[in-house]
This record gives structure tokens, sequence and C-alpha cells, in this order.
């Protein structure tokens, strides 16, 4: 019985170390802004000794990162008490912050180090149009009913978004058009739309001679920057939290619109312009935005990210893949021979694939409890089902009834005659099934980047969110060739394979 405390001792001082080394994990929203912020609080949480700090960016809307902040995926990520108050609590207005901290106890969340800065909402347009109107504040758009709007996704959903701002103005029922944040600039100075929805800390607002309106009606809260986290955080990792805390009050507006500057309009990488912000003397000090840009087209589709991404690329591919041949080809054999279940089966994974991408992921977060590969890699499998399911379905299907009765003549059983006769017959559609969701799911597999998974989509997300053709096309291309890959592989394949009588023409 002696042995027991000193066992027990020994245990605690080994799982010591596994504790220590839990990472903190920090998320972000796929706009400037919050890639920046992200990148400041993993700066400073890993100056400590805690163990390793980890960035997942980009990770899509306020829904997509409560469900992962929920889950437990992320610990903590940049958020605003606007956001809070309207869009995740659903409250009228925004109360001080111990009575939104008393509000999203329920949750298992809290709201803490406000940063410094305020970053409202706002509409915008070209200034040289609204001085011709004569438009200064947001009640006088109700008297230009034409207007064209391109706001960003999320601010058409949001509860204090476009559809609450529309009735508390009494704008006319327009419909406007869905535009990325970081491409609704570019929309504006094309003249392809009239008014977008801006942060008020938006490096672009000047260099595209916009003007942003005064909201008369005081419709838009305050937004003021806070550190959104796990109620459980500060227990967890208290060396990481004590860090935080020095950044409370730090980022004055004027130093976050530098900020902003350095990485849309120098292009600096954003994990530079946060170092450079975090060994500034002052608070007010930031990144200047004339700082040399970042390098060109070829050395970025050649960066040294190029061959991680194109492994987490194929992984996501071909994992999922082969789930969705293991589940797709016998659910075709079994809608080919039972006609009652064939309705349904093509049915349902007809419908499965007509679910947003986008939502999909954001339902699988909470379902699956993470982001990441998990929820990615049944989100692309579901997608590869249809096309493997109805090309088995059908390769079967065209089987001749005759080849069928001869073989139960030679007292063939039916497993035997689907493995040796039915299933050879159908191969080349089969594999045109198979072929068609690989060549699918290269692209759709893009999409995972929106919820931390990898891949080129991390290329492409980021380039959304800066407005960066290169970085888009850097990682653009990739993918097509990667799609052009596997096309050719599929035909060398069948090639060795299939005999040429059996294979589909071209």
């Amino acid at each position: 019985m002696s042995r027991l405390p000193a066992l027990a001792t020994l245990l605690a001082l080994a799982l010591l170390p596994c504790r220590a080394a839990e990472p903190l994990t920090v998320g972000s929203k796929r706009f400037t802004e919050s890639y920046l912020l992200a990148e400041i609080v993993r700066q400073t949480a890993a100056g400590t000794d805690e163990g390793p700090v980890l960035h997942k960016p980009g990770l899509g809307n306020t829904a997509i990162l409560l469900g992962a902040l929920r889950a437990g995926s992320i610990d903590l990520y940049p958020e605003y008490t606007g956001t809070i108050a309207r869009d995740i609590l659903r409250l009228p207005n925004v109360p001080p912050l111990p009575e939104l901290n008393a509000r999203l106890a329920a949750l298992g969340l809290q709201a803490s180090v406000p940063l410094g800065f305020n970053n409202s909402y706002g509409l915008a347009l070209r200034a040289t149009q609204a001085e011709a109107l004569g438009l200064t504040r947001l009640s006088e758009l109700r008297n230009h009913p034409t207007l064209r709007y391109g706001l960003s996704q999320e601010f058409l959903g949001r509860a204090d978004g476009w559809p609450g701002l529309q009735q508390a103005y009494g704008l006319a029922p327009v419909r406007p058009r869905g535009l990325d944040h970081g491409l609704a600039y570019e929309a504006i100075a094309q003249q392809q739309v009239d008014v977008i929805d801006i942060y008020t800390t938006d490096a672009k607002l000047t260099p595209y001679g916009l003007r942003v309106l005064v909201d008369d009606a005081r419709y838009f809260p305050r937004y003021e920057a806070v550190l959104l986290h796990r109620a459980d955080l500060p227990a967890r990792h208290p060396q990481r939290w004590a860090a935080l805390q020095s950044l409370q009050g730090r980022i004055s507006e004027e130093a976050m619109r530098r900020m902003n500057g350095a990485a849309e309009l120098a292009q600096q990488p954003f994990p530079a312009v946060a170092a450079q912000f975090l060994a500034a003397p002052s608070n007010t000090t930031a990144p200047d935005a004339a700082s040399p840009p970042r390098p060109g087209f070829w050395q970025r589709l050649g960066g040294p990210d190029l061959w991680r991404l194109g492994l987490e690329h194929l992984a996501l591919v071909f994992l999922s893949l082969g789930v969705s041949i293991v589940v797709g080809v016998p659910l075709g054999i079994l809608a080919a021979r039972h006609p009652r279940a064939e309705s349904l089966i093509l049915g349902i994974t007809g419908m499965l694939q007509t679910i947003p991408s986008l939502a999909l992921l954001a339902i699988l977060i909470p379902v699956t409890g993470r982001i990441g590969l998990v929820p990615a890699f049944i989100a692309l499998a579901v997608y590869a089902l249809l096309p493997i399911v109805r090309n088995t379905h059908a390769g079967l299907r065209q089987v001749p009834a005759g080849l069928r009765q001869a073989a139960q003549a030679l007292g063939l059983s039916r497993r035997q005659i689907l493995r040796l006769v039915e299933l050879p017959l159908a191969t080349p559609t089969l594999l045109a099934g198979v072929k068609t969701s690989a060549v699918l799911n290269v692209g759709t597999a893009t999409i995972a980047a929106f919820i931390g998974a990898g891949g080129y989509g991390e290329r492409i997300v980021t380039g959304l969110a800066l407005n960066d053709h290169a970085l888009l096309l850097a990682g653009a291309i990739p993918v097509a060739l990667l799609a052009l890959g596997i096309e050719a592989a599929f035909r060398l394949g069948e090639r060795g394979l299939l005999p040429a009588g059996w294979r589909l023409p071209r």
C-alpha cells in the first residue's frame, strides 16, 4: 500500500509535460484586420513557455468561428462587442462588457482584453458621385432608389446588417449584390456598384476616394475590439493569459488603419506586420504602408508552402474519395438490384449534392466537435457520392439481361454473377464516376480552407481577403493543374486496366 502515493506522484509528474504542451489555438475570420489581430495575439502568447500557439486563419464568418469556439476546436479569436451583442446574443443594444459576459456565460464563453479601438460598420460610395448627388448621410439614400448596392454576404445576413438598416432608414426594397468584402472596393472603383459596406478602419477608404455616409440615426452600435474566448482559457493557460493582458488598450484606430494598409496596400505578410507593431515603442506606432511589397507572382506560386499545401490537398481529395467509393459502390449496387430502393438512394445522394458547401461545413463543426480535417473530410466524401452511386447504378443496369440469364443457366449464384459478370462489364462506367468525383473534389477541397483544413484554398482565401490577384492565382493555378493531372492519371490507368473494347468513348 505504501507504493500507491509514490506511483500517483510519478503519474502526475509524467502527465505534467503533456498538459504544459497543450497548444493554444487562435482563430480568425477572412478579412485583413482579423488576420492581423489573430497574428498579434499568437505572437504575444507565443512568448511564454507553455507550449505551441497555433493560428487557424480565414475560418469563414461569425457562425463558423462561434461553432469552432464552442466545440473547443479553437480557444479564442478577435471579435467586436457589437457583433457579440447583435449577431451572437441577438440583443437590441450593446450593453457594457460585464453584462455581455453574464450572458455569454451560458455559452461557456467570455469577452475580455479590450484592445483599444472601435471598428464600426458603415456605407460608402465614390466621393465624386456623393458630391454630385449631394449625399452625406445614410437617411438621404432613400431619395436615390436607383443606386446599386454591393454588400458583403455576412452583412446581408447579420441581425445588425442590411435588413435592419433598410428598415431603420426606410430604404427602397432594392436587391443588393453579394460581394466578398475584399472584392467590393474593386467593384466600386470600376463603377460596377455604387454603395458598399465598409469597416471604419479600412485602409482603402482614402486611396479609393470614398465617402463614408454619416449614420445620422445611429443605427450601428460601437464595435469595440475584444478577445472572445472559452471561459476556462485563463485557468488552462495562465502564463499566456497574463501575456495577453498586455494588449489591453494598446491598439488605437490609427494604428489599426495603418496595419491594414501595410497588409493590403504594401502587401506585407500578416506575421511581419504584427511583429513590427509589437516591436513598436508606442501604441500609435504601426508599420508604414509604403514598405516594400511582397514577392511577385512566380515567387508566390513556388513559395515554401507549395508542397505542404499540395500534400494537404491531395490527402483531402483521395481520403474522402476512398470513403465515397467504399460507401457509393454498394449503394449503387443496391439501387440497381432493388427498384424500391432506387429512387430513395438516388434521391438522397442527389439532395446531399445540393447542400451549399459552406453551410454543410458550418453544420458539421458542432456535429463533429472540431474544425479542420474531420468536417472537411466528411463534406468532401458526401459531395463525391453522387457520381459514384449513379454511375455504378447506370453501369449495372446496362448489362444485358441475356448475359445474366446465361450465367444463371451455368449455375452461378447471384453473388458470383455480380462479381464475375456484372461488375466487370460495369467497370468502365463506374470508373468514369470515380474520375468525375475525383476531379470535382479537387475544386471543392479549396472550400475546406474556410474551416482550417489546409490545401491550396489557404492561398485563395487569403487572396480574397486582401484582394490580391497574384496570391489568388498562386492558389488557383495549382488546383487546376492538379485536376488536369488526376484526369490524365485516370486515363492512363484506364488504358492499363481495361481492354480496348471496354473503354468508354472519349
